[in-house]
């Protein structure tokens, strides 16, 4: 499969997640809006706080570093021990499980029973969903791999819908339940996860022509579980090798992305009450991220693994191939840049509106409003380290990979004793502090990981992150006007919603302009009749790297 093929398949993907992830995460997030005004603060504090914490730790530590080996080795390779490796997520998952169980029932604060009753439940539960949650892995790589577009959104959407509905549900009949409630609706959801990939790949396997369509590796259900070959070894060693190189970073990054939740568990520099208001913010801040970055650069990453080879350079790479992934990375670049600013400007003017229709006084007052500004911020962070990771990740080497762990872990040490400090200075949002700070630490290390990959080649992707002066002016301009409206009309919020419209939509002008202009360069990249611009603003092209240029050439208004 060629390069052009691979994007087109991953421009599809990413696309239609954002599509469908939109639209099932409206019907949660409104679901989630009218199951808060029937919760308490601890409540929500020990649920999204500690068990959630338990469960992504257990998932994280047992199959980022497998799911992100497998999916970097290419077309040829022997699928049976690959699916082999991936199984051995299941019963690592069970030991981190039994572990980190223990250490959240005996090493850990216990909260009092009369305010959260059930906890031990709650974490037996938890911990158990993680495990179920694993027996899923082999059919999401698989998936993944062979570009299923739709497959991945609908399930997880699905999932948390019906989720989100059985909570609702149970916090209206069964209130007196606790934390039943949450903890049989998490175990629920990633039953019904499992059971979504078991069911499409059971039916799909079901019917030769669709094996033979999809070019699968497998042909019928028994060969997606573990065997023992006749010959040959177990797994495939250089994968093994892979994720234990992973297995370090991962074990470092989720220090990195869970960092003040481990803070808050461990150290216990805030009470249950505030941790809720903290993770609350923080979702809703995080909403824009798991909506658009979050599948974008699961998408590319895929791509990026897929069209180079980890162990060659720029110079040694097909040359088409680098130019291909450097038009991409710069548009990634460029994309990630203008909807980190706009949420940026328009997110700190809007930011109490936002928590006072979400949640209500108990958002909107004390330090809601602080956190969900600064948050917008570091949203636009999130997006740059998105791009530059996952181009990062999918180009380093073994031994590059083993590298960038050091760098990991003195960040992990920093982030630790930053947020401590931090929080104990000026609260929760010293949390969100520290993350800035790690954040911008990981995006100049990819960033000079980027520059130095295409140092001796023609293509510069980081002028992706150059914006002229004019957007610049617009966008400080935008800021100042939506500033003065709050303080103007702080309890008016129809005429300070009213201001935000026509300036968000002026600032919104380039996006169309550039998925316009790409329309041309589309017929002979995609087999499908649809624009590449109708799935994601990307400049991709071979004729866009026109002879003498050493850059792409972006047909778009000439102030982006």
């Amino acid at each position: 499969m060629g390069s052009h093929e691979i994007l087109g398949q991953a421009a599809r993907l990413a696309s239609s997640g954002l599509l469908l992830q939109v639209l099932f995460r409206l019907i949660t997030f409104v679901l989630n809006a009218f199951i808060l005004r029937f919760l308490s603060k601890e409540i929500v504090g020990i649920v999204n706080v500690r068990l959630t914490l338990l469960y992504s730790t257990t998932i994280f530590l047992a199959r980022e570093a497998f799911r992100r080996a497998c999916l970097s080795g290419g077309a040829q390779r022997d699928w049976s021990q690959t699916l082999n490796l991936l199984w051995l997520t299941v019963p690592l998952g069970v030991l981190w499980a039994l572990f980190l169980g223990w250490v959240w029932l005996q090493l850990l604060e216990v909260p009092d029973p009369n305010v959260v009753p059930h906890y031990g439940m709650g974490v037996v539960l938890f911990g158990l969903s993680a495990v179920v949650e694993l027996v899923g892995e082999p059919f999401w790589v698989l998936a993944q791999t062979h570009m299923f577009v739709k497959l991945k959104v609908i399930a997880e959407s699905l999932s948390v819908i019906l989720k989100s509905v059985l909570i609702a549900f149970l916090v209206l009949w069964l209130p007196h339940w606790g934390l039943y409630i949450f903890s049989s609706a998490q175990l629920f959801y990633t039953a019904v996860l499992v059971l979504c990939y078991v069911i499409y790949f059971k039916k799909l396997l079901g019917s030769p022509e669709s094996i033979k369509q999809h070019n699968l590796p497998v042909s019928r259900m028994t060969d997606l579980l573990p065997n023992i070959p006749r010959s040959g070894a177990f797994v495939n060693w250089t994968e093994a090798k892979l994720t234990w190189s992973f297995f370090k970073q991962s074990f470092l990054k989720q220090i990195l992305t869970e960092g003040e939740r481990y803070v808050m568990t461990f150290l216990n520099v805030l009470n249950f009450g505030d941790q809720g208001v903290y993770d609350i913010v923080n979702n809703l801040g995080s909403l824009v991220a798991r909506l658009i970055f979050q599948p974008v650069e699961e998408s590319f990453y895929i791509f990026f693994a897929k069209v180079l080879e980890r162990e060659k350079d720029a110079t040694l790479q097909k040359q088409e191939d680098i130019a291909v992934t450097a038009a991409v990375l710069e548009s990634l670049l460029k994309l990630a840049l203008l909807v980190g600013l706009t949420i940026t400007i328009f997110g700190f003017a809007y930011s109490q509106l936002a928590l006072d229709i979400y949640g209500g006084a108990m958002l909107s007052s004390g330090s809601g409003p602080v956190l969900l500004r600064s948050y917008c911020f570091y949203v636009l962070l999130l997006a740059i380290n998105g791009v530059t990771e996952c181009f990062t990740f999918a180009a380093m080497s073994k031994e590059q990979v083993d590298r960038y762990n050091l760098t990991m872990l003195a960040l992990s040490s920093s982030f630790l004793v930053l947020s401590y400090l931090l929080t104990r200075w000026c609260g929760s949002v010293g949390f969100i502090m520290a993350n800035c700070f790690n954040m911008g630490i990981r995006i100049t290390q990819s960033l000079c990981f980027i520059h130095r990959y295409y140092r001796n080649s023609p293509y510069r992707p980081l002028a992706g992150l150059y914006l002229s002066p004019v957007l610049l002016g617009a966008f400080v301009l935008s800021g100042g006007i939506t500033a003065v409206s709050e303080v103007r009309l702080p309890a008016i919020f129809t005429p300070h919603a009213s201001v935000g419209c026509p300036l968000s939509l002026t600032l919104g002008f380039p996006f169309p302009l550039c998925l316009t202009q790409l329309d041309k360069y589309l017929p002979p990249l995609l087999p499908s009749p649809k624009p590449l611009g109708q799935h994601l603003m990307i400049d991709i092209t071979k004729p866009c790297y026109q002879q003498g240029r050493n850059r792409p050439h972006w047909v778009v208004m000439p102030f982006i």
